[in-house]
């Protein structure tokens, strides 16, 4: 996703683009883009322009947002599935350490965007600062 949205909005990019970048087989990338398309943050396009595409409104989807779509909810613990996921829960010492590993890690996946992280890579294209011109 970080790939896709370093590309301009409407731009498509096939699997195999995308798996080259992200240096990983095509055939697990495959799982990963259907988990994606699934979740309506990547569009799935067939046919010989064909490829996968990331919508605008989906430049500022949060990491959690994009590894909830591929793994589903994360929990650190089985305790943080349910208040019933574990018969210990109400009186177990470590309880609320991981509750709070679980709140921090959730809290720093939700703070980072695929489009922030994409102006970051140095595989990103950059556009000119506008005060550039004015130089040349």
């Amino acid at each position: 996703m970080i790939h896709l949205a370093g590309m301009p909005v409407g731009s498509r990019a096939s699997r195999a683009e995308l798996a080259s970048a992200a240096e990983c087989p095509e055939q697990f990338l495959s799982k990963v883009l259907q988990n994606l398309t699934r979740a309506g943050l990547v569009i799935s396009h067939r046919g010989n322009t064909g490829g996968f595409e990331l919508p605008r409104i989906h430049r500022n989807a949060s990491i959690l947002d994009v590894v909830e779509a591929i793994e589903g909810p994360i929990r650190l613990n089985l305790c943080l599935i349910s208040e019933h996921s574990c018969n210990r829960q109400a009186w177990c010492p470590a309880h609320g350490v991981w509750a709070d590993a679980q709140k921090a890690m959730a809290a720093v996946l939700k703070s980072a965007t695929v489009g922030e992280l994409a102006q970051k890579s140095p595989h990103t294209p950059k556009e000119p600062a506008a005060d550039a011109a004015q130089w040349n």
